[in-house]
């Protein structure tokens, strides 16, 4: 039974659709493993286990009378908690935000209700979405399931923990700068970081809005792909929203990556603890052993990245909290009340230089793209710590040395797949980013499906 835990909603789709397999019995596993292991790794702040059994019962009404809505009917989804939940708790990982009830649902969390998933509750995360380690002193920090003294990264833990650890089948994420990938890596799970504006993110609690992502996350390439089909798609309350074509993601993802032409910066092969950068560079082998047209690339210095995205961030974030931080301030974390203290010290000319130094970066990918398919790179440059008693200097340690990998595609808006690459030498995974262009989606789960197929990760953390 163990296992059924850690099937793909791709394996699980048919047996639920075929009735050999009940969304009830499904649900009731998952929710007994939660009882019994969550405890230890504190990956959900708000189980709904009345809920969750009651939309199962609906799901096997369905399937009795051939009402099948498709591969994620049935299906148990953990929801980060930024994404507003009508009528149910939504905490933001914060003490700000512990009695909040929302009056609506956010749009991608509508969209797979409907599509018939069902919600197991919502899942922990590093406090308002503003750090990596996964840290939450008000609800229990989230433990990395393959070493629970090491962390799950953040600020999505919740989400890659509970994945990793057999607590969901399914789980959303938000990335802002590296929040969905950043995790992903060090639990050695799949996320995927839409094109800006693909996937809505009306509903979610904002952290920098020029920045936010919202995308799926999961144990397997096919599963991301079932995951979008739902989700992205023009939704008028979000701004940002695109109003373009949505290709089917699951059609073709056999294509394979015979003759795509890989890009792989100069900079990514540079800085690398020595497990992560033995395991790029056999990437780089499997890559072209795969047919892939494999070449270095120069671009500008990521430096401008980290100045932008933190200027970017900080200055976006404490004006949403810009109240609360004179009013409230005791309910910040320690390292979220310095974090956003400093962006109220942020002034319009450092905002401006940011978007300047965004701007180049986006040129740069713009340029790069008009002769490459996509990029690859380590999703981060470090193997995952360990809990340090200080987390507040480790929290901003660890955005200072990944921060450079993931934020430039938030920057340019630019999608990415995080990909497990492999294993450190302490067992714990370590990730690979494949970047593509605007809306090449579809492209990147190929990339990612073939790369998935040599290189399958067998879950066993915490089993």
């Amino acid at each position: 039974m163990t296992e059924l835990a850690f099937l793909t909603a791709t394996e699980l789709a048919p047996l639920i659709e075929s009735k050999q397999l009940s969304p009830v019995e499904l649900t009731k596993h998952i929710l007994n493993r939660i009882d019994t292991i969550d405890p230890t790794i504190h990956s959900y702040i708000t189980p709904l286990h009345e809920l969750a059994l009651k939309q199962a019962k609906e799901a096997e009404n369905d399937m009795m009378y051939d009402r099948y809505k498709g591969p994620l009917h049935g299906i148990p989804i953990g929801i980060k908690d930024n994404f507003a939940t009508e009528g149910i708790r939504t905490t933001v990982g914060s003490r700000l935000f512990a009695d909040f009830i929302p009056n609506k649902t956010a749009t991608a969390v509508e969209k797979l209700l409907a599509a018939g998933g069902i919600m197991l509750g919502k899942l922990n995360m590093h406090e308002l979405a503003l750090g990596s380690t996964g840290t939450d002193l008000t609800f229990g920090t989230t433990r990395n399931p393959w070493n629970v003294q090491y962390m799950p990264g953040g600020s999505s833990g919740g989400s890659s923990a509970a994945l990793a650890a057999g607590l969901a089948t399914l789980a959303t994420g938000t990335d802002t700068f590296g929040s969905i990938r950043l995790p992903a890596a060090m639990c050695g799970i799949y996320g995927l970081k839409p094109t800006y504006g693909l996937v809505s993110t009306y509903g979610i609690i904002p952290s920098a809005w020029s920045l936010d992502h919202a995308g799926p996350m999961a144990r397997s390439v096919s599963d991301l792909a079932i995951m979008l089909d739902v989700m992205a798609g023009f939704d008028a309350d979000d701004p940002a929203s695109l109003n373009v074509p949505i290709p089917n993601y699951t059609k073709d993802l056999n294509k394979g990556m015979r003759g795509v032409k890989i890009g792989v910066p100069k900079y990514y092969l540079e800085g690398l603890d020595s497990d992560v950068e033995k395991l790029f560079r056999k990437a780089i082998s499997t890559l072209k052993s795969l047919g892939a047209e494999l070449r270095e690339i120069e671009l500008p210095p990521f430096s401008m990245a980290t100045f932008s995205g933190y200027i970017t961030v900080i200055g976006e974030a404490s004006t949403f909290h810009y109240e609360w931080l004179k009013t409230r301030s005791e309910d910040y974390g320690a390292d979220n009340r310095i974090f956003l203290l400093s962006g109220t010290l942020t002034n319009t000319p450092q905002y401006v230089e940011a978007q300047q130094a965004r701007r180049k970066i986006v040129e740069a990918f713009h340029n790069a793209f008009k002769d490459i398919d996509v990029m690859i790179g380590p999703t981060i440059p470090i193997t995952t710590p360990a809990f340090a008693r200080n987390w507040v200097d480790q929290n901003l340690e660890v955005i200072r040395r990944c921060l450079p990998f993931t934020v430039p595609v938030n920057l340019t808006g630019t999608p990415s797949l995080a990909v497990p690459m492999g294993f450190d030498s302490r067992g714990l995974p370590v990730g690979m980013q494949i970047i593509g262009n605007h809306l090449s989606e579809k492209q990147l789960l190929q990339v990612g499906h073939a790369w998935e197929s040599i290189n399958p990760l067998q879950f066993h953390a915490t089993s």
